[in-house]
This record gives C-alpha cells, structure tokens and sequence, in this order.
C-alpha cells in the first residue's frame, strides 16, 4: 500500500464555495487539469491491512457523485494477495452501473484501475461477490451515489452478511441506519438470506429515494447510557447452546463496570430458511438519553470457545462508552462522506481518530474540497479522556435531477 497514488482527472470544480457562505451548489467537473494525490497520507507509508479498500470505496464514490474520471493504482500493492479481491470488483462493478460509467482494468488481482462515471440513475442494481465478501461493504460505496440519483434505487447486495473486517448486517440496521438517517433521508434494509465466512450466500436489499440535499448533523452530546441490549446468534449446524453462552459472558462482563442497568442479549436461532452456512456470533448495543448508539461486536471462529467470543463483544463495547464520544469507532469513518456532502456545518464527537476516518477525510478534502478541522474535545467532562471533535464544512451538493 505504500505509495499509492490516486490521481484525479478534472480536478477543477466550478462554483464550489467552501467557506463559511457555502452555498448549495449542482457540481460540474471542468476537464483539463489533472490532480495527482501521491503518497496519499504520510500514514499510508506504513501498510495497514484495512485501507486499500476503503480507499478504493471512498474515492470511486466521490468520482461517481462529482463526475470526476479517476485511476487507481498499486491497489493493495503490499499484501500477500496484491490487486483487486472479488468484493473490491463487485463494489466498482455496481458503481460502474448506477451511473452507466466505464471500467478499465476491473479484474480479480488487477492493481490499477481507470473509472469514467456518466450520469447516476436510479432502479435495480445487483452486486454480488461470489464469497463472504461483506454486503455492508458494498452499501458503504453505493449509498451516497444513490442518494443523487434520478429515480428510486434498489440496492440487491450478495456476499457475506456477518464478516470479519466489516460491519456485520445487524451493525448497519442497528446502529449506522437510524443515525446516518439524521443527514435527512431513509432506506429500508431487508435481509433476506444471512450469510457467513468462507461460502457467503447472504443477500441483503436495500431500497432508498434520491434527496434533493443532506442536512448537517450535529452528534456531540452523548447523555447518559439508558438501555443495553443484543443479539447472540448461532446458525446452519452449531448448538442453540453457543449462543447462551455468548449471551451470558457478555451480560458477566457487562455487569462488572455496569450495575444499574439491566442488559437484554438474546439469544437466537436463525432459522434454516434465512441463513446459509454456518455461523455465530454477537452484537450489543447501548442506547443513550439523547439518542446516541454504540456497539460492540464479535463473530466466532473455529476453536474459539463461546465465552471468548461474548466477552470481546462486551469488552468493545465498553472501551466505546469510556472514550467520551458520541459515536463509536466504526461509525465515524462511514460519516464522513455525508458530513462532506451535506449542506452547512456537521460536527461530530469521537473517541481516538482512526485510520479509517483519516483516510475517509483526506479523500473526501482532495476530491470533494470539503474542509474538515479535527480538534482536541475541550469539554471539562472530556479533560482526562482522548476525545476529539471532527467538524466539517459540506459543499453543498444538490441532486441535478430533482
């Protein structure tokens, strides 16, 4: 990963303000010029398991909605399997259909690709990876692109719908769906078959209506946590015990630092029409006074006893609630390209800044203009935590179709 480079056909926008009178604005690329991004981020010198694709998701989608032309190069140079892996595919693949765009170099193991986007349309798109490729994947690069749509979409993901390395399913409607709906929109996530590692076989469908324009947000007071409650769940050939067990490590560990809260985990069998393979695993989510959702989450693996399994859930969640923050580390990464998008000012708190995010800020800077300013909380309550608030400045965009 060291050294990529993503280099931006048509990097001048006209009449985009970025300043504190940013007006709503319909962008148009003007072609000619050419932006290279290399070395993109200091911190990409160091190769982190988790970024090539995220970099190829943040910066395909932007290209799409800004009408940018873009090459991707050295994709995932430094990992054992360079290049493209079937999920990477399938996700540009739909970004390709949505808007009738082209696609040179999408192969399996390709390291450079070139991406043409034309107009974003609405109506079915199917994506499927073929693997346990994550579907929450697939819907963190095709939602802001659909969401300027001519028309309705319909969104049918296949893959893996509780993966390693990926918001699990009940993640996305649980704790990302009711919060990325305060930027002024809504989807329906209906899944209709889970799937796990290795075979996949899941199928997620995701319908939504274009918007004219996403409102800011504002996530900075956390309030005090009233509920705690979760899913443990097991599926295909794997005893309806795991789950019990996943259930009750987790409300031990819980308990420990939480005493006056009932904590509600069920555990649940997932029936044999609704899940292929073989599964488990658990999510858990604490709900606070204002609104504010955190998770933690964990899916088992082979030899990995069920006890363990609850307790990393627990012990995410937990580390989540004592940073401060009124979002959790994997929700503010996938905020960011709605904060650069929307209209005015968005400001979000956090606990430590990944990676992630980092990346997801930088893209969305370099090719969407937006302008972001990450600061130190200077709340009293947060003077021994490391909390941080992440502000933005969206452009403006505006639907040119509604």
């Amino acid at each position: 990963m060291a050294g990529q480079r993503v280099e931006v056909d048509g990097g001048i926008m006209e009449g985009v303000s970025t300043g504190p009178e940013a007006r709503p604005v319909a962008l148009q690329p003007r072609l000619g010029r050419r932006v290279f991004l290399s070395d993109v981020l200091a911190l990409l010198s160091h190769p982190h398991p988790w970024q090539g694709g995220q970099i190829l998701r943040v910066s395909t989608a932007l290209s799409c909605l800004l009408g940018l032309p873009l090459r991707v190069q050295k994709i995932r140079a430094g990992r054992s399997t360079p290049g493209l892996r079937p999920q990477h595919l399938s996700g540009l693949e739909m970004i390709r259909d949505l808007c009738d765009g082209q696609l040179e170099g999408a192969e399996i193991g390709s390291t450079e690709i070139m991406f043409t986007p034309e107009k974003i349309k609405g109506g079915v798109h199917t994506a499927d990876t073929k693997t346990a490729g994550s579907v929450c994947l697939l819907m963190q690069v095709s939602m802001p692109c659909v969401l300027f749509a001519a028309s309705p979409s319909e969104l049918r993901l296949k893959g893996g719908t509780n993966a390693e390395m990926a918001p699990q399913i009940d993640y996305t409607a649980m704790v990302f769906k009711p919060i990325v709906e305060k930027f002024g929109f809504q989807f329906n996530c209906d899944i209709k078959m889970r799937g796990y590692y290795p075979k996949g076989g899941g199928e997620v469908i995701v319908r939504m209506s274009p918007v004219k324009q996403l409102n800011p947000i504002n996530l900075t007071d956390r309030g005090s946590v009233t509920k705690i409650y979760g899913r443990a769940f097991v599926a295909g050939v794997l005893p309806f015990k795991v789950a019990k067990d996943m259930a009750a490590a987790a409300v031990r560990c819980i308990r420990k630092e939480i005493r006056d809260l009932y904590v509600n985990i069920q555990p649940v069998q997932e029936p044999k029409d609704q899940a292929f393979g073989n599964g488990n695993g658990i999510i858990i989510i604490a709900e606070t006074s204002t609104g504010c959702l955190f998770a933690g989450s964990s899916l088992g693996k082979r030899g990995v006893n069920a006890d363990k399994v609850g307790i990393e859930a627990a012990e995410m969640l937990l580390a989540n609630l004592r940073h401060g923050g009124a979002v959790d580390e994997y929700l503010q990464d996938q905020l960011i390209i709605f904060m650069a998008l929307a209209c005015g000012v968005s400001r979000i708190k956090t606990g430590p800044v990944t990676l992630h995010t980092q990346t997801a800020i930088h893209f969305a800077e370099q090719l969407a203009k937006a302008k972001f300013s990450v600061k130190k909380s200077e709340d009293e309550d947060d003077a021994s935590k490391d909390t941080y608030i992440i502000e933005c400045q969206g452009i403006g965009m505006t639907n040119p179709y509604l």
